[in-house]
């Protein structure tokens, strides 16, 4: 889809306010924000849609994380206007050399193996780097979430082995509005 600056804003307004209400029925609240798919994507490399977004956050509730693509422009611009920024990897998808996903319509796109995708998640965290498709190493600057994809083949036990091989390394999983 082709959207404006000002109907992304609206949109991303429109779909916080009805998730806020579903939350508050149940008793819950929300903790952070995650545009999803080629939105996500968009962001990550135009500005525009990214400040579009952050505007329709601060609009609905500016306590909440933004989950951002590690390095990307709009991690760096919502961190300037003041957002609290989860800067998000992606364990199980190939990255670029760029540090930017590798199209899902490519071969290796999305990386299937659990022992593989947990492996590439302890390097993240552990030295926030990453193998591009091209085998050359994307360094991050920040790391704070990791992203599993539910619609992945094995996700859940994908995410299962991906939490048993972080802890058995050492490392805390804790919900990422504690500590961003």
């Amino acid at each position: 889809m082709s959207l404006s600056a000002e109907e992304v804003r609206n949109i991303v307004i429109y779909q916080l306010g009805a998730l806020q209400a579903f939350a508050r029925s149940a008793g819950l609240s929300l903790q952070h924000v995650k545009p999803h798919g080629a939105l996500y994507n968009a962001a990550a490399e135009d500005e525009t849609i990214g400040e579009a977004i952050i505007e329709g956050l601060r609009a609905v509730d500016p306590r909440l994380v933004l989950f951002a693509l590690a390095n990307s422009r709009n991690a760096n611009v919502a961190t300037e206007a003041g957002l609290r920024v989860a800067h998000e990897v992606f364990a199980d998808r190939a990255y670029t050399p760029e540090g930017t996903l590798v199209s899902r319509k490519a071969a290796g796109a999305v990386i299937e193996d659990p022992k593989l995708v947990a492996k590439r998640a302890v390097r993240l965290v552990k030295e926030k780097k990453v193998a591009a498709i091209t085998g050359e190493t994307v360094e991050f600057d920040e790391v704070h979430t990791i992203c599993v994809h539910g619609d992945t083949l094995g996700a859940v036990e994908i995410a299962k082995s991906l939490k048993k091989t972080l802890l058995d390394a050492g490392l805390e999983v804790t919900p990422v509005g504690n500590f961003v």
